[in-house]
């Protein structure tokens, strides 16, 4: 990929030479090396170079054309710039998008050095010794089925015809096991555990395989539950994948578009119990990969979306905000329609209670430690729940898999049934949080 100030330059010429006063071009492209095993051998390779350019223009009318296109020397970006005027044409003439008011706003300087990819042989052989240590860490683990090691490169840019120019670069690596039980006349069990870091020399996979074990291994002794309303604890995993499937809940698009819980009169009133507080939190350390800037050349920021219950902000791109007379927070996406979408959330306490619960203490609890079938058991706008787990049930802090059930619920009445939040957060890949409780949720059993 050529560098931001070539590509700025020969975009400027082709745009002169088409006539073209107003444009913009946000790009990104990663280069993949992944690895996965079966039984001590490889199972798929693969190396792969992606990447995906954005072009955008305005027309002397004042509508907007978009193009899509991956040849980013300057003939293809000549073509974009041609193919997204003659579009432009077509475009629409309500709520046209503009350039971001903050795309030129400065950011802070951060390294865009990249971590040196590690040989595909080397991949094969840290997945194989994972694999085999897993397998031994108990004798009803029969398999690996599901695994992973990937290494990745990332570039991101943003220019336009007004003088912004933004760009960054990393990388990261991740690994993924997911492990599963073969006993006789039992029914098999499954978990599986997650790690990322900022390249393969930082990939924690020890401790990846350790958690993928210990869960699994919890699970072989397991039994049923009755159905019922009970305290659930949420671990910080399931609790941030509720969030994300009920995004809708503060993202500023969905509301303008009436697809979703919330409406522009919502900000300002109590939707949570006062004991959580939530924000988009992109520059928080645990989140690898972190974003400068958005689709649109917007700063990246730390966004405050609940604060002790309160509905106290909303996810912007530059058009939202233009028409909810607000500021752009970061969170657009760029494509065929400009979307928002949250970076790394960061729930926290609110206010404090007297009222705390401990699972060395608690007895007849749940703790739902992964939400499975979100897809199909979410209906977001509606704002209802019905979604297997995998959990146990917790008595003075000895667990018991639940063989088969699911937790069903309203997720703005799971909000305001929050009873404790524990003071203790974990870095997970997709937010930081703690355990949250619930009280009175439906578990319907097998």
């Amino acid at each position: 990929m050529p560098n931001i100030q070539e590509l700025a330059t020969y975009a400027k010429e082709s745009a002169t030479k088409l006539g073209i006063q107003k444009f913009d071009i946000y790009g990104s492209s990663v280069d993949e090396t992944s690895a996965q095993v079966d039984q001590g051998e490889p199972k798929q390779v693969k190396a792969s170079n992606r990447s995906s350019v954005t072009v955008r223009v305005w027309n002397e009318e004042h509508r907007v054309g978009i193009t899509s296109t991956t040849d980013v020397d300057p003939a293809g970006v000549e073509l974009a710039l041609k193919t997204a005027y003659e579009a432009s044409f077509f475009g629409a003439k309500e709520h046209v998008p503009d350039f971001s008011p903050e795309a030129t706003a400065p950011i802070p300087e951060t390294s865009h050095e990249k971590t040196p990819q590690a040989p595909v042989s080397t991949l094969i052989e840290t997945l194989v010794k994972a694999e085999k240590e897993l397998l031994e860490a108990h004798p009803a683990i029969a398999g690996v089925p599901y695994n992973g090691m990937a290494q990745r490169d990332f570039d991101r840019f943003y220019l336009n015809s007004e003088g912004a120019q933004r760009y960054e670069g990393g990388s990261y690596a991740s690994v993924y096991l997911y492990s599963k039980t073969e006993e006789e006349g039992r029914k098999p069990r499954s978990a599986g555990a997650f790690r990322v870091g900022h390249g393969f020399p930082e990939l924690d996979v020890q401790a990846c395989v350790q958690e993928a074990a210990e869960k699994t291994i919890s699970h072989l002794n397991y039994n049923k539950i009755q159905s019922g309303k009970y305290l659930v604890a949420f671990s910080p995993e399931a609790f941030l994948s509720l969030l994300g499937a009920f995004s809708n809940l503060y993202n500023a698009q969905s509301i303008l578009d009436k697809q979703s819980l919330s409406t522009p009169e919502s900000l300002g009133t109590q939707i949570a119990s006062p004991l959580l507080s939530v924000c988009d939190d992109p520059h928080h350390p645990g989140n690898i990969g972190a974003e400068m800037f958005d689709g649109e050349g917007t700063p990246t920021r730390k966004v405050s979306l609940i604060t002790e219950g309160v509905l106290s902000g909303f996810l912007h791109s530059a058009g939202t905000a233009k028409r909810m007379n607000a500021q752009p927070t970061g969170n657009a996406n760029m494509g065929a329609k400009i979307t928002v979408g949250p970076h790394y959330y960061h729930v926290a306490a609110g206010q404090s209670t007297d009222n705390t619960y401990n699972l060395d203490t608690v007895e007849n609890v749940v703790l739902i430690d992964d939400l499975q079938a979100l897809h199909a058991g979410v209906q977001s706008l509606q704002g209802s729940f019905s979604l297997p787990f995998d959990g146990w049930v917790v008595n003075k802090g000895d667990r018991v898999s639940v063989e088969s059930a699911t937790v069903a619920g309203d997720f703005l009445e799971l909000l305001k049934a929050i009873a404790y939040v524990e003071p203790e957060a974990e870095v997970t890949p997709g937010g930081i949080s703690p355990r949250i409780w619930v009280d009175g949720l439906a578990i319907t059993g097998e």
